[in-house]
């Protein structure tokens, strides 16, 4: 799938967006997880998360240094 928009820039806050997007999803998931008392699951989704916070924050370093 490529960007509707040919911009670096873009590319890099769409990144972010989505990144933070699953993160947000997967703390969800990992509560869920944790309200059905699953402890391999959330594991699992807390890695996740954590992973995805990650790319979100290599993104944000990025564009602060453009800006």
């Amino acid at each position: 799938m490529s960007s509707p928009v040919k911009d670096k820039d873009f590319d890099l806050v769409s990144t972010l967006y989505h990144a933070l997007q699953g993160a947000e999803l997967s703390q969800r998931y990992r509560q869920d997880a944790e309200s059905n008392g699953d402890q391999a699951c959330q594991e699992f989704f807390g890695k996740i998360a954590g992973q995805y916070e990650e790319i979100a924050g290599n993104a944000k370093s990025l564009i602060k240094e453009r800006l």
